[in-house]
């Protein structure tokens, strides 16, 4: 009774003239705070007018079409498993089904009365401390049944640990917003990746004229954008989604000259943010950790000489001239070590210089062309703890590598370094920061996938941000972790300087989890592209991602022509044998024929970030983009 009016006192109003049509059907539907898809809303409105013949619905009408989209029969056989008279769930019940369905043992009467308080809409069940259905679907469909750990949604690791201990999020040719060849550059690069939590972005600077660098794609069409406006947008949102380090890698193509105004735009914009000196200025034996560059910009950039030189310099209060590096001529050894692809025929000295070599085998020692990179002193003095290094090898690096020195290492050569020397290339990450950067081959701006260099300890995997698919739903499940605060603090066995870990052989290095699944339903999925109404045939592919044991999937069978409430009630099962490293990605599509499938949804997260218990699963589209209130029900437990 109660029920009724509730739901009569917040839509009788609405029926005055007895009948209303397809807009205020939306509008109520607002009005009861139900999150709804507006394809699925029109075609129940359809098929209830088509019955009448008419162009409007009475309150009747409304009751079914609210039934169908919000009273779930999943949902209610679980609430009348723990409602005696099954229509209300007592303080007493909820806690019995805090504790045995969703693994909340600590569950006590605060708990239930907070979530009475938060979801029950009916205000007479309210004060008796009891929940109808209508605050069970509510609390069913919130984000404290998510399959994200609660927990996980804030820093929650040990943030004091070098910086090298990290996975840190990362983006490759930031200023980018489509291809790599004739696709504009745009400052919408630099805010949308640091409002999802980047942070370590790449600015390719090159000289611009009337003494202006500017920002674009070398030896491309891709349009310029000045370093000014780049560093101003960074100022702007560099702590928006994270208050850790951001790294700001420069692929410098510039002269001196114009290096002097880059540093000077640098200090001038972002003033304390800058981390401009050494802590305390005492010379590193290991890396600051993020705790203790909250709120700092680190600047990524070759360096002349030493950090202890600069230090002493600066204290001696004296100014360099102009530094000069040489360096190799070779087209992986750029600043950032990206390959270009160019669109016109280069001039003879141009094409000398950039003659291709294989990525994966280094360079000699000595070669007859040489080139003089010089670097502003004044630039130079800004790179404290993130100078680029060469990578020679890792025994070079083991035997001469500073700790603040990071190497950048092109797809191709880590690829071959993680399939033949996994183990020499984890203590190689356990010493030193190491960026993965995509082959310059990769026109279109796609992507590797990064988990295998995760997988080594590589804390920057570096991918383009504004290319969908695969790696970067990878990329965006990860770092949803720790707070999506874009630091991931390593596991033990990637840090360890004397690690015996091998991704390709884990026995004994890491506990085993047995998960298991029970795909129950999805709700208001998004329809095929191929239908005029609300229908798809969905299924759901389960896929785990981590080190090569664990790379599995599962694949639940079709729902015929149902998008709306589709139910599968399967049940899979995985034994995941490094979760450390692990993700699991639920992925939605809809079956066109036995040989293709359409892309409906996806949702990727951490195995250790699961919850158990009965959980919804939001969906999200290739871009990125929430696809509420589309979502899976699921029932998860592992041990």
């Amino acid at each position: 009774m109660e029920e009724n009016r509730w739901f009569l006192s917040i839509i009788q109003n609405e029926f005055r003239s007895g009948k209303i049509d397809l807009d205020s059907t939306m509008k109520l539907l607002d009005k009861l705070q139900i999150p709804f898809d507006y394809v699925h809303v029109k075609h129940l409105f359809k098929k209830t007018v088509d019955k009448r013949k008419a162009p409007t619905i009475n309150i009747e009408d409304f009751r079914a079409i609210y039934r169908t989209l919000v009273h779930r029969p999943e949902f209610h056989e679980l609430f009348c498993t723990y409602s005696p008279n099954q229509k209300i769930l007592a303080e007493s019940e909820l806690i019995t089904f805090l504790k045995k369905e969703q693994f909340e043992t600590e569950a006590n009467e605060t708990t239930a009365l907070e979530i009475i308080s938060k979801y029950e809409p009916i205000e007479e069940v309210k004060k008796r401390r009891e929940m109808s259905f209508e605050g069970f679907i509510r609390y069913l469909n919130s984000e404290d049944c998510s399959i994200f750990r609660k927990d996980h949604k804030i820093v929650y690791q040990d943030m004091s640990q070098p910086l090298c201990d990290y996975f840190i999020s990362s983006s490759h040719n930031t200023y980018l917003i489509s291809d790599q060849l004739i696709g504009p550059s745009h400052l919408w690069g630099y805010a949308s990746a640091l409002l999802k939590g980047c942070r370590c972005l790449e600015i390719d600077c090159w000289d611009g004229s009337h003494n202006e660098p500017v920002v674009y794609h070398g030896h491309t069409l891709t349009s310029k954008i000045s370093f000014s406006s780049v560093i101003h947008v960074i100022d702007k949102y560099a702590f928006a989604a994270s208050e850790y380090p951001i790294v700001l890698s420069l692929e410098n193509h510039c002269s001196p000259k114009q290096q002097e105004v880059m540093a000077d735009y640098l200090e001038n914009i972002l003033g304390n943010k800058l981390l401009s000196s050494a802590i305390d200025d005492v010379v590193p034996t290991e890396l600051p950790s993020p705790e203790a560059l909250k709120f700092k910009i680190l600047i990524k950039n070759k360096k002349v000489g030493t950090l202890e030189e600069t230090i002493l310099r600066k204290g001696q209060d004296s100014h360099g001239e102009t530094g000069e590096i040489i360096e190799e001529v070779n087209p992986s050894d750029e600043e950032e070590g990206d390959e270009r692809t160019p669109l016109s025929p280069l001039s003879p000295s141009e094409t000398s210089k950039r003659k291709h070599e294989s990525e994966s085998t280094p360079p000699p020692r000595k070669r007859p062309k040489m080139k003089k990179i010089k670097i502003a002193i004044e630039l130079s003095d800004l790179v404290i703890y993130t100078k680029s290094q060469k990578f020679e090898s890792f025994e070079q690096s083991r035997e001469s590598q500073k700790c603040y020195e990071n190497n950048s290492i092109g797809e191709t050569r880590a690829r071959k370094f993680v399939k033949n020397s996994a183990q020499e290339f984890i203590g190689h990450t356990a010493r030193f920061i190491t960026r993965i950067y995509p082959k310059g081959t990769r026109a279109t701006s796609s992507n590797y996938n990064p988990q295998e260099f995760w997988n080594v300890g590589c804390q920057m995997v570096a991918l383009n941000f504004q290319t969908p698919g695969l790696p970067m739903e990878l990329q965006n499940g990860k770092f949803l972790d720790n707070g999506g605060c874009g630091y991931i603090l390593k596991p033990a066995f990637l840090r360890k300087l004397n690690s015996t870990f091998n991704p390709h052989k884990v026995a004994g290095e890491s506990t085993p989890v047995a998960l298991s699944i029970r795909l129950i339903s999805g709700h208001q999925l998004p329809r095929s592209n191929l239908s005029k109404s609300n229908k798809a045939d969905p299924l759901v592919q389960i896929e785990i991602y981590g080190v090569p044991e664990d790379q599995t999937k599962k694949q639940s069978s079709v729902a015929k022509s149902n998008a709306l409430n589709p139910r599968w009630n399967e049940t899979f099962t995985f034994t995941v044998q490094v979760p450390e490293l692990a993700l699991i990605r639920f992925n939605v599509e809809d079956q066109i024929s036995l040989t293709g499938n359409e892309f409906l949804g996806q949702y990727t997260l951490p195995v250790q970030s699961l919850s158990k218990g009965y959980r919804n699963i939001p969906l999200y589209s290739k871009a990125g983009d929430s696809l509420e209130p589309a979502s899976l029900f699921v029932y998860i437990w592992y041990y």
